[in-house]
């Protein structure tokens, strides 16, 4: 398309040739995207109202997960209310080899196979729920570290869990599966979602809500693939190894 581009520049501005020539590339680039494993994790327990519905994000998952597995990524699910986990005891890196419950360990290798993350998060009391803090907090950072996240936060009112969402970013970030800069906030989920997560109001709104969270998305997928790539020639915890002992191992050196 380049000499294309160069007949266009004697007759088009600049800046519209240089739109057109990113938009090219971009469209090139979008190529080389690496199907990826994306955990998916929920953040509601509720099983009984008011409000009804009682767990909107199932449907906020559904459609995160609808919108990601067409873009050709493999999504796995993580539910609380099927995982069961009690509040935390003794995370998963606590126990010896061997030793963790069966259910704790079979959740440790979902979550460590994953590429990247996607965490949909209520808002409660301003800040994040605590049923998907609970999952996050029974895992070590060697399992998240290195990967990339996004953050998709709802309610029933109009601010879409912004507060939530805001407040997960450093723990996010201190795990280690960076945040990426975009995220998706849905106002009135119950409203401008069905049941299987499919955006309400027609096909103009369907392509609203996709359009919005695409954003997200490529985002999203760019990270996780460049990361993916990036670890099969250097392994980033040679130089940053985990911490397998004690806390201590923070601190700089005496």
């Amino acid at each position: 398309y380049n000499s294309t581009l160069d007949g266009m520049s004697a007759i088009l501005p600049t800046r519209l040739v240089t739109t057109v020539l990113l938009r090219c590339q971009s469209a090139r680039l979008s190529t080389s995207t690496q199907p990826l494993r994306i955990a998916l994790l929920l953040g509601s327990t509720r099983t009984e109202g008011p409000p009804k519905p009682a767990n909107v994000g199932a449907r906020v998952g559904a459609f995160a997960a609808a919108a990601l597995t067409g873009l050709g990524h493999t999504i796995d699910t993580v539910d609380p209310i099927v995982e069961e986990l009690p509040l935390l005891v003794k995370p998963q890196f606590a126990y010896a080899a061997g030793k963790a419950p069966p259910s704790l360990d079979a959740l440790y290798d979902r979550l460590l196979a994953a590429d990247a993350y996607v965490m949909v998060t209520p808002e409660y009391n301003h800040a994040p729920s605590p049923a998907l803090v609970n999952i996050l907090n029974h895992f070590g950072s060697s399992v998240f570290s290195f990967k990339p996240s996004a953050i998709v936060s709802y309610s029933q009112g109009q601010w879409g869990g912004c507060r939530a969402a805001v407040g997960l970013r450093p723990i996010l970030s201190e795990l280690g599966c960076l945040p990426v800069s975009a995220m998706v906030h849905v106002p009135r989920a119950h409203q401008v979602l069905d049941e299987t997560g499919t955006p309400t109001g027609g096909a103009k709104e369907a392509e609203r809500w996709h359009g919005y969270a695409h954003r997200t998305w490529s985002q999203l997928q760019w990270w996780g693939t460049a990361a993916k790539l990036h670890k099969q020639s250097n392994d980033p915890f040679a130089a940053s190894p985990a911490f397998l002992s004690d806390p201590a191992q923070r601190n700089a050196a005496a």
